[in-house]
């Protein structure tokens, strides 16, 4: 069945007058450019050890592999948040969570009341169309700007048309697909033909999108749904794995299917890209929302999982993937965050920022290897619960039974501070020396925890964040 992506668009040139009077930018969208196109590849949950570039020997990714070894690779990069919904309101405004509010997925008090010891911060379940995106402010500067897959920030007022994207396919309030299968039951999303798998008809728009689109910039958000739950996967994929050894917890079959067919996709957007000799005129960013979840995977040698503020929540596989502008077969060493993202491809497309007032910094001193770059510190505030998973491999890193509680993080060099808003606990440790947060250092480095306490907490005041502290009257001691 031949689909089509519907387009919208909701007064452009009305809509850039109002950001140009907001402060928003200085340019006019319709002025003709010669600045890149743009495509963030954003992957749901995969976790830092699930690539074969990153370690792992049983997931099979031999595309994303080979483009990450033709890119920079970053090897410290982190999501803006353990879980969905807030990770990606940061991305797309470049704005830690406190200045827009969307701090999990809602509700904040998951889990039985008895057992919560404090009232968590109420969560946005949108991102308000009030925060310029990065959708917004290329849109102004002439580039047809594409959402397929993945929303999850909202609905009406606050879904992908009203925030900067021309085109939106795939996309709505919910976090998961009701089945990769279709019939997807995906509001405003036509199904295809019996079986047709998500991840490959999402690839499909996106091929559709970047043919119309090859004569102008364009900026692609293909978020896909995969390896998000449910696992589902084609059976011709899950084949190649059937008699694989597993190794390091890694050995659920959908699961790598369910990575093959995201490698899958990596692979036709490349080759179509060299069919319409867009290669070197391309910029890619692979990167994922946020770390694995320990019910189906491992994110070993990581600490934790999807939720947490350990490293197996938040640090994600990054690359920068840009023939003739990026010099292959690099690595870089330094923490970065996804807020980062907003204002580098700022810088690359010619746009200016100034204005914005932008928590994340432009990265292209690093990419490009041009510059100076200070070392800065990151930023993390959960101020909610998230029960613990009952299937998770790894009982044992549960905090009092919870995936997560409460708390905020800070990674500075190579140290990293967790707070517990519950406890008043820190936990102090040396990334460099312990990537797998075995020991905690805060009584061995009262100064290097006072000097991160005293940052953090100067952080949330700068931000406005509300760390929770009225206890919870159905809390039961």
């Amino acid at each position: 069945m031949d689909k089509k992506i519907t387009k919208h668009w909701p007064g452009k040139p009305a809509i850039c007058l109002v950001f140009f009077l907001m402060g928003w930018g200085h340019i006019s969208p319709c002025q003709e450019t010669d600045h890149p196109n743009i495509i963030l590849f954003y992957v749901d949950d995969l976790g830092w050890s699930d690539l074969g570039y990153t370690g792992s020997v049983f997931y099979e990714s031999p595309t994303i592999d080979l483009m990450a070894a033709k890119a920079m690779i970053f090897t410290n990069a982190y999501a803006n948040a353990p879980n969905c919904a807030p990770s990606r309101a940061s991305l797309l405004s470049g704005l830690y969570t406190p200045r827009h509010g969307v701090y999990t997925v809602a509700p904040a008090a998951r889990g039985k009341s008895s057992n919560r010891k404090l009232v968590p911060t109420p969560t946005k379940t949108e991102l308000s169309p009030s925060f310029p995106t990065i959708a917004n402010m290329l849109q102004q500067h002439g580039y047809e700007t594409a959402q397929i897959g993945k929303w999850h920030l909202g609905k009406g007022p606050s879904n992908a048309v009203h925030q900067g994207f021309d085109i939106s396919s795939g996309g709505t309030a919910r976090g998961y697909p009701p089945s990769y299968f279709s019939p997807y039951k995906i509001p405003g999303f036509e199904d295809g033909s019996t079986r047709e798998y998500l991840t490959d008809r999402l690839t499909d728009e996106a091929l559709r999108f970047i043919e119309d689109q090859a004569e102008q910039p364009f900026f692609l958000y293909l978020s896909h749904y995969a390896v998000h739950t449910p696992l589902q996967a084609k059976e011709a994929d899950k084949t190649p794995f059937s008699d694989k050894n597993s190794a390091k917890d890694q050995d659920n079959i959908t699961y790598a299917a369910m990575i093959r067919s995201v490698d899958r996709s990596m692979a036709r957007i490349e080759s179509k890209l060299k069919d319409l000799q867009l290669t070197e005129k391309t910029l890619i960013i692979f990167y994922s929302d946020n770390g694995g979840l320990g019910s189906v995977t491992s994110n070993k040698p990581l600490k934790g999982e999807k939720g947490m503020l350990y490293e197996g929540g938040i640090r994600v596989p990054m690359f920068w993937y840009w023939p003739g502008k990026i010099k292959p077969h690099t690595v870089c060493n330094e923490p970065v965050i996804g807020i980062d993202i907003f204002p580098t491809l700022m810088a690359v497309a010619g746009v200016s920022a100034e204005d914005l007032r932008l928590d994340g910094e432009d990265l292209t001193p690093l990419l490009f290897e041009k510059g100076m770059w200070e070392q800065r510190s990151l930023y993390w505030h959960f101020p909610a619960y998230l029960q613990g998973t009952r299937s998770t491999k790894y009982p044992q890193e549960l905090v009092r039974g919870w995936r997560a509680v409460p708390s905020g993080a800070i990674r500075k060099g190579d140290w990293k501070l967790i707070e517990d808003f519950e406890t008043g606990e820190l936990f102090l440790y040396n990334l460099t020396l312990d990537i797998s947060e075995k020991e905690n250092l805060a009584l061995k480095n009262p100064t290097k925890l006072y000097e991160l306490k005293r940052e953090l907490k100067n952080w949330r005041k700068e931000m406005n964040a509300r760390a929770p502290a009225k206890i919870n009257s159905d809390y039961f001691k």
